[in-house]
């Protein structure tokens, strides 16, 4: 260990700008065994690992380095799932630059950071190869059985958890395929399908129950859920699109990210997709213009260049220190041939309400900081520019959907930004046995941050099972404390 000193900071090749534009396959090829020693050897083993501290899972990064580089990669992979429902996915399309790898010590001491996502990413892609990815197999079948709506990150990592304890769990999905964003709203590039799948598959074959094109509010009642199971884990997401305040946005051609997006994967699945067919959702022979500095906007970006535009453009009202998107995802963008203009704001969609035929912005520059802390951006009078654009995609962020009208539930409480109102701890809502986790309740966030709180509102749910459990049927509390895995119990705690 302590190799930072005298071995450099290697990341996974990527891919050539002009071959990755071709295809939706992964841009990084990964590291191979001899890399991921040698990379994990730089780790300093810090008494205070400051990286474990900026991932929201906690996961036990210096010691799962370690095990890497001494050879132990079984070891290492069991060490970095005890805290992770989706180590290889975190790996893949997680923000390390602003979490971990930000974090490391190394970093902070000129050497360069660890490639902490990456050594993850091979670890557990080596795990699936060689089978040390075990399937789910309680020590003993619980009666209670819990609901959850939504098949995204938090969902399948709740389900995770509880399944493990020996729940029965089922998940309602409005989607055709559990995933959700990771399935219809992250690209290939950065998260092939297959990776997604094989986790859903190990639900399955564990003993999730998943119940997919069922949309919770319009064709099937949340009461119904309610009725059928002790307990119900509310993790839908945020997919109500911000929408861009200008003339012109009602044009055919400009159009939703997250639309545009799901087109694109589900042409990737070999489904029919009609408004992708028509063109309305392609960017082929197109001047495309992204709206947008968010990591969703260079999903979008780079998406278009994949699909042949003639030029893609990126605008953004601030400049590029103050963006929230993924540094590292800007300069893949800028590697395969996206332009961004910074301190740029919509301000008109040019043409007719017939078509699109391009974006007018408004010149800004950085005033004092926002509420957020952020430099507020200012419009500079009379500078303006136009865009050429065939298709205007709009990827502003999203937010959430009226739950408590949709389920009928008025009494679920809302924060000032919609999102549903939670016990911290626990994430119970206000309604006894109703729990939510993910983007529903911290707003539209990071995958991470999702797996976190599906793990947490596991164990909020268990604990809420199991103290119902001791009111309800005294007599059986010695047989219940003795039925749960105490691992799988330890996993969620953590």
């Amino acid at each position: 260990m302590q190799r930072f000193v005298d071995t450099d900071q290697r990341r996974p090749e990527k891919r050539s700008a002009e071959d990755r534009r071709d295809d939706f396959h992964e841009i990084y090829r990964g590291f191979e065994e001899r890399q991921a020693a040698a990379q994990a050897s730089r780790c300093a083993q810090c008494g205070v690992p400051f990286c474990s501290s900026g991932c929201p899972l906690g996961n036990h990064i210096p010691d799962w380095l370690r095990l890497a580089a001494e050879g132990e990669h079984q070891e290492a992979y069991e060490l970095s799932a005890s805290t992770s429902a989706m180590p290889e996915i975190c790996g893949r399309i997680c923000p390390q630059d602003r979490l971990c790898e930000g974090s490391c010590v190394v970093e902070q001491s000129g050497h360069g950071t660890l490639t902490i996502g990456a050594v993850e990413q091979y670890l557990t892609d080596k795990a699936w190869n060689e089978g040390w990815v075990e399937p789910i197999a309680p020590r003993a079948e619980r009666e209670e059985s819990v609901g959850i709506i939504g098949a995204g990150p938090a969902g399948l990592a709740a389900a995770d958890r509880l399944r493990a304890m020996g729940y029965q769990v089922t998940i309602y999905d409005r989607y055709d395929r559990a995933g959700g964003l990771l399935t219809y709203g992250i690209p290939g590039f950065k998260l092939e399908k297959d990776v997604v799948e094989r986790r859903v598959r190990r639900l399955a074959e564990g003993g999730v129950t998943f119940r997919r094109n069922v949309a919770v509010g319009e064709n099937l009642p949340f009461s119904e859920i309610e009725e059928a199971h002790d307990a119900v884990l509310i993790a839908t997401g945020v997919y109500k699109a911000r929408e861009l305040s200008a003339p012109g946005v009602g044009s055919s051609g400009v159009v939703r990210a997250l639309d545009y997006l799901t087109a694109s994967n589900r042409k990737g699945f070999g489904d029919a997709v009609a408004e992708f067919d028509s063109g309305a959702l392609n960017a082929l022979g197109k001047r495309v213009v992204v709206v947008g500095g968010g990591d969703t906007a260079m999903d979008c970006v780079r998406t278009a260049t994949r699909q042949g535009a003639t030029s893609v453009t990126c605008v953004y009202r601030r400049d590029r220190d103050n963006m929230p998107g993924s540094a590292t995802e800007v300069r893949n963008a800028e590697e395969e041939g996206v332009v961004f203009e910074w301190l740029a704001s919509p301000k008109l969609v040019l043409g007719d309400a017939g078509r699109a035929e391009g974006l007018r912005v408004a010149r800004m520059r950085l005033g004092p900081p926002d509420i957020s802390g952020r430099r507020a951006p200012e419009e500079v009078t009379g500078a303006e520019d136009d865009f050429e654009a065939d298709l205007v995609i709009k990827a502003l962020g999203f937010t959430p959907e009226d739950l408590p009208g949709a389920f009928g539930k008025p009494d679920l409480h809302l924060t000032r930004h919609g999102t549903l109102k939670v016990d911290p701890r626990s994430f119970a809502t206000p309604l006894p046995g109703i729990f939510a986790a993910g983007d529903i309740v911290r707003g539209a966030s990071l995958v991470v941050w999702a797996v976190h709180d599906g793990q947490k509102a596991a164990k909020g749910i268990h604990d809420y099972l199991q103290e119902k459990a001791r009111t309800v049927r005294p007599e059986t509390v010695g047989q219940q404390e003795t039925r749960y895995d105490p691992r799988a119990y330890e996993a969620v705690a953590s």
